[in-house]
Parts: structure tokens; sequence; C-alpha cells
């Protein structure tokens, strides 16, 4: 009988590999997305779309294509020449309708199998079109010449599933309803994965998996944390958050927050809470979504070493010490470094397959709704996990809706447990924001903290003083004279340009932090700033709000431009950290020249403004994050900017999801309003630079070259992008915007980005 073929692969000595036969493939990509699938109780259905979804390469134009297109010796060469390749995924989208009767699980299987190369599209007009002509009648033409192939009927006459979805294991209601995109989408990554998995198997040898288990992690976590003696007031106060995590962690699985004070410990705490609680109810990983790559670099360098100060952690490798290690925690955002990233982690950033996941909130958030299969691959691993969402009021508010809707759906369906951990929580719970704008929020979170008000007035390590007048600002002179007089202090602005103008105030020496610096000098800038903290050297420091969230820096006095009452408390929470002052650390809010930009920052200035005002001193606990948050959403236009609303929840009844279109509107951080720019940046004494780089980009673009320049990256506004482009300071690389003029990218200052900064010879204007 005659084989029918997958994959071939030539090899280097110009020999062939044998051939993967399809029946080969088939059945492996079905075992696997099958063993996928058994995480959420449906084995029998990822089985049935992993047989069906090449089904496609039977048709004989296919296999010809694949002797054509790869020159591997075709053995019917004398036969006329069959024509064009045709679609190989929509012969099995096509036939699930038969299988189906037409039933609405046909429309849900037809996306998985018939876009497992393409992505998940849109029901219409892309996916009807390919499965139905113009009088609503299946295309079978396809189909019908794969039928009567002998090796095909084995996977034609695959059983129906019977297992229920896990979406309705509970009851067929409109709560399940709204979850039928996630299943699909669940089903698709099982898929999709799953096909790449057994791809790479034949094409080429890579070294996946030999992660230790959780319960292994757990001992290393214990060991570390139990080294960690309670000396001082703040760390018995940490030690008792640890406890109740570990607590509050035999639990069921659920929504969960921790809500503890900057400087309670919540990184380590928290991953002690998962394991504990993974460990407990068979959970599978941990994944930990951070809103900012800067602050994702400092937890992962705590979770692998127990320490974020590169010269402590160049003594615990040097000692052989280390908390989980480097092999153990997998990063998976844009600014990895693939030169210095290991190779086994980084192919466990494509799929999640790894016990510890540091991620961004984008990469989570934009993969759960994406339908790109690159972007979707990881999404079954999601499964069965425990998600822990730092800084969790940094959920962008414009896509609330969609995200809550998420969540839910994995915590009740897919064995998800979530943790909210912030200093400053958000109101989530119940009805949110007022109005035609009213979103369902969470239910049923439990706290781990007791009593979360003591627990903050226990944790006061700052005296907060407000402007006596909301009305009256202060100029960029007066902020800079009182920050002066100061050896060690910290001043966060709104505004990049205030950053600057400030810092041209203050004397030589003093610290400018902003988003105009790529991302590679503004880790070095954090890192070293607090080298010279914790060496008690004089410093002086200007930045934006990117060092308020997560940032573990500990300054005596700290100034902060009027703003949202959250980032007047992560401001604070870079005072007087370590409680090591015997006064308490002094956060100054003053009213700067300018307000905040316009749009939601302006909301969040008013809203705070309306809490603070006729206040003398603020206590920062949560009940009055609460009263904030809810002043705040009580404001906002939209918590559903993607329309989740019209694309997809519209679309449950009947599957005819827009698949495509919402993952396009789905963009958390809004590209068609941002222009990136590829900067020259040389730190020699590091080691660290673009420029050679920049030259193999005229040459070889390729994927692991781009993912090293997302390190010297700075993404401006378009307005600021044309000033640029126009004055010829950049130039066009292959596509890519890059730095041209020497002048335009100034180290400490980052990208000189307004025509006032331009520079003319050595000097700025």
């Amino acid at each position: 009988m005659k084989e029918f073929i997958a994959h071939v692969k030539q090899n280097e000595d110009g020999s062939w590999k044998k051939p993967q036969s399809l029946k080969e493939h088939l059945e492996a990509v079905a075992r696997l997305s099958g063993k996928f699938a058994d995480e959420f109780g449906n084995k029998d259905w990822a089985e049935l779309v992993g047989y069906l979804h090449d089904l496609g390469k039977y048709h004989p134009d296919w296999q010809k294509y694949l002797f054509r297109n790869s020159g591997y010796p075709d053995p019917d060469a004398h036969i006329e020449n069959y024509g064009s390749r045709p679609n190989h995924s929509t012969a099995g989208a096509v036939y699930i309708f038969e299988k189906f009767n037409h039933s609405k699980m046909a429309n849900a299987l037809a996306y998985t199998i018939g876009g497992h190369h393409s992505g998940l599209p849109d029901w219409s007009p892309q996916l009807y079109t390919r499965l139905f002509d113009d009088k609503q009648n299946l295309i079978l033409d396809d189909l019908e010449k794969i039928k009567p192939i002998e090796d095909a009927k084995e996977f034609l006459t695959s059983p129906i599933p019977t297992s229920i979805p896990a979406i309705y294991k509970l009851g067929n209601s409109k709560e399940a309803a709204e979850q039928n995109h996630l299943w699909i989408r669940m089903l698709f990554s099982c898929l999709v994965d799953a096909d790449f998995l057994d791809t790479e198997k034949y094409t080429e040898e890579k070294e996946r998996g030999n992660y230790l288990p959780l319960d292994e992690l757990k001992k290393r976590i214990d060991d570390f944390l139990s080294k960690k003696k309670p000396d001082s007031e703040l760390n018995i106060k940490r030690n008792d958050i640890l406890k109740q995590c570990v607590e509050k962690a035999k639990l069921k699985p659920g929504f969960y927050s921790l809500t503890v004070p900057t400087g309670g410990g919540k990184t380590l705490s928290s991953m002690a809470f998962a394991l504990e609680h993974a460990i407990k109810h068979n959970k599978k990983r941990i994944i930990v979504a951070i809103p900012y790559t800067s602050i994702i670099e400092q937890t992962s360098k705590v979770f692998k070493y127990g320490s974020d100060i590169d010269e402590e952690i160049e003594r615990l490798k040097t000692n052989g010490k280390f908390l989980f290690g480097e092999d153990q925690v997998v990063e998976h955002h844009s600014n990895l470094d693939p030169e210095f990233e290991n190779s086994k982690n980084r192919l466990a950033s494509e799929n999640w397959d790894a016990p510890i996941i540091i991620t961004t909130n984008v990469q989570l958030f934009e993969s759960l709704f994406a339908s790109k299969t690159s972007a979707c691959r990881k999404l079954h691993n999601i499964a069965n996990s425990v998600i822990i969402l730092d800084e969790a009021q940094m959920i962008p508010t414009d896509y609330l809706k969609p995200i809550i809707s998420v969540l839910k759906g994995l915590v009740k369906y897919f064995g998800v447990t979530v943790l909210l951990m912030s200093a400053t929580q958000p109101a989530l719970k119940g009805k949110i924001g007022s109005d035609t704008s009213v979103i369902d929020g969470l239910e049923n979170v439990t706290e781990i903290i007791d009593d979360p008000d003591s627990l903050a007035l226990k944790f006061k390590r700052v005296q907060i003083k407000l402007p006596k007048n909301l009305t009256e600002p202060q100029t960029f002179e007066e902020i800079a004279d009182e920050l002066e007089t100061y050896e060690q202090v910290l001043c966060i602005v709104n505004r990049k340009d205030d950053c600057r103008q400030i810092h041209k105030l203050m004397p030589e020496g003093t610290i400018h932090l902003s988003g105009y610096m790529c991302g590679e000098e503004r880790s070095e800038v954090i890192s070293d700033i607090k080298t010279k903290l914790k060496n008690s050297e004089p410093i002086q420091v200007i930045s934006t709000q990117l060092v308020e969230a997560g940032v573990d820096i500990d300054f005596p006095v700290v100034y902060r431009a009027l703003s949202g009452l959250d980032s007047i408390a992560q401001a604070a929470g870079r005072c007087n950290r370590e409680n090591k002052l015997k006064d308490g650390g002094k956060v100054v809010v003053f009213v700067p020249p300018k307000p905040s930009p316009s749009g939601f920052l302006r909301k969040a200035e008013d809203a705070g403004k309306a809490v603070i005002r006729n206040k003398i001193s603020l206590e920062l606990v949560p009940s009055i994050y609460s009263e904030y948050y809810k002043n705040l959403y009580s404001n906002l236009n939209t918590f559903d900017k993607a329309d989740f609303e019209y694309h997809i929840l519209n679309s449950s009844s009947d599957f005819s999801f827009s698949f495509k279109t919402f993952a396009q509107n789905f963009n958390m951080i809004d590209s068609t309003q941002q222009f990136s720019i590829i900067v020259k940046y040389d730190n020699k004494e590091k080691e660290k630079s673009s420029l050679l780089l920049i030259e193999q980009l005229r040459y070889n673009p390729t994927k692991e070259l781009l993912r090293r320049l997302q390190r010297y990256i700075v993404n401006v506004p378009i307005n600021i992008f044309n000033n640029i482009k126009n004055a010829n300071y950049i130039e066009d690389i292959n596509g890519y915007w890059v730095q041209s003029d020497e002048n335009l990218y100034k180290p400490g200052l980052g990208l000189l980005g307004n025509e006032s900064d331009w520079v003319i010879g050595n000097d700025v204007v």
C-alpha cells in the first residue's frame, strides 16, 4: 500500500531522513493533544481534532506538492502533475460538519482544525467561506478525493467524543456559554502545541523538560526561608505574613487576594502560598504575571538566587547557593537577551512547559485572547495552574470586562487558582463602574491577610505630607531647590518631559530615569541605584513612575507629583522600605506645574484629589484604596475597549466568533500610537552594546537578532517620531527604524526626542 507522507527532511550531507508518515503524525498529534486536554477532562475531543487536523494531506495534490516543494524523490513522478497545493486544514474542518450533522459543536471544532496553521479565524467571512458555497452547501470537492483512500478511513471513522465539554460539566447556563470561546481556545492550544512538538521531534533535536517537580521546589523555598531569621521587627511582621500565606494555601482553589504593604515580603510569601496550594490541590505550575519588564527582571532574580542585587547574586553564585536556580525559572518577556538565556528555558517560553513561569500581564492576557498559533499554543498549560497577578492594580481598566470574564472561566472550569497581589488592591469585587458603563466583578475572593487595615498600620514607615492647596502648583525650580537639600532623595513625576526638566535643574551626578531610555540602560541604572543605596552613598534620582510598582529601592525621602492615590502609595513604598529610619521616612506630595496627561492618568489624579481633599495627612490603608478605586471606576467611559461584548459574547449562542478581529483589537500596549526606535547604546564597562547588533541587522535580520535588539528599543508617540524622522535622525534598516545620528541618544538621558532637547555638537540645547 502506498505510504502517505506528512514531513520529509534532507540531511546536511544531501541524504534524506526517513519520511514521517501521515498516519504516524496524526496518531502522535492526537495522542499528545489528548494528553494535554486530559487536564480539563476532554481528552477525547482533543484526540479527534488531532486525528483530523491534517486530513487534507491525504489529498493527491498535497502529496504531489510535498514532493515537488521539498525535492524528495517522487515515486509517482511519471504521473501527470495534479496542480496547485490545496489547503490541507480545510478538509478536516469540512468533515466535522458531516460527522456532527451540522451541530454547533461542528462550528467549535472547525475553528480548531481550520485554524491550526493560520490561527483562529473569524467565522464570517473567513472560515465560513472556506467551508460553504454561496448556496450554504458544504464544499466537498477535496474531501471526496480523500474519502476513498484506505489509509484515511481509520481517521474518518474516529468516534464522536462522549465527555462533557469542560465548561458544561457544572450545567448548561449563561455563565457557561460565556466561556464557549475559552473552551475552543483550550482545544486549539492542545492541538497546536501537539502539532508543533511532534513536527519538531521529527525535524530537529531539542532539549525540553527535565525540570524539578513542584515538591522539590517547595523544599528549596522552605529551606531558604527557614534560614531567614526574624531578627528585626520588620522581619517578624514578614514572617507572620508568610505563615498566613502558607495556612490559607490549604483552602480550596479559587480567587484569592494578598493585600500586603510594600516591603512586606509579598514576592517570596506569594510563591510559598502558590507552591503549598499547588501541591495540596495537584496543580501543575505557577505563573507569575507582572506589569513591567523591569519588575520581571528583579522578580526573576529573587526566585533564581534569593536576591535582586547583582553584587549579592555574584557572591551567591560563587558559593553555589541559590533559591530555585537559573534553570528552574522561565522568563517570557520582550527584554530577554538570547545571548545569556538558557536554551532549554527559551524553548519552554514557547509553550510554558515549566513549573515556574515569570511573564508580563501583556503576554498572559494577550495570549488568552490571541488568534495566532504561536501565542495560543501555551494556553493549555495555563489550565490547572496557580496564577499570581502581581501589582493587580495595574490591570488596564480599558480591558477589565474580557479579563475578568476569562479569569472567571479559568477558575471555574479549568482548575486555575488566581492570586491578586498588591499593596493597593483594586476594587474588583461586585459591580464595577456606574451608569451605562457597569460590569460584573469578581465574587468569592478570599483575602489571605486576616486584617489588612491593621497590617498596613503596623507597616507604617513614612509620614506623608500633602499639599495645602491642590490648586496651587509649584515651579520646577522650587521643587529642584527642595530636592537639593537631601543627600538621598527620589523624585517621581508624571511626564517624561517633567523628568527631563527637573533633572536639568539638579546638580551634576543626579540620575535621570525614564521611558526615553532603552530597557538595557534602565536595568543598569536601577541596579546602580540599588548598589549606591546599599552602600549609603549620596544619590539623587529624578524618575517617571516606572520605578513605582514593584521596584525594590529604599530612599529616606521621596517626592511625588500629585497623581492617583495608587501611584502615591506606590511611591511611598520606595521610602524607608526596610524601616531602618528611627523617625520614619518622608514622602512629600507636590502639585506640579502641569497636571497629569489627559485620559486615564488625569482621571486617576482627579479621583485621588477627591479622596485627599481637605486632608492634612494620609493613612495608606486598603479601605482608602477601595474608596479611591470606586471613585475612579465610576468616572471611566469603558471597560471593554476591544468590544468583547460584540465580537465574542454576542456570538456565544451560535459559535460565530470573531476571533481574529478581537485579537487585533485587544492591544494592551497601543502600538498604533507608539513607534519603536532601535538606539545606539554602548556600555563598554558592562560589555553591553547594540552597535554590532545593528550592523548585523543590515545583512541578516533573524528572529534571534531581533529579540536581542528588544533591549535597545525606545518607544515614542507618533508626533515625536515624525519630528525625529523628518530631521533625519533615524533610518530604515530592513523595515526597522534605527538611530542614524550619533546625537539622538545620550546615555544618562536617553532619547532626546523633543526638538528643544536635540543635540548640537556635544551640548544639549
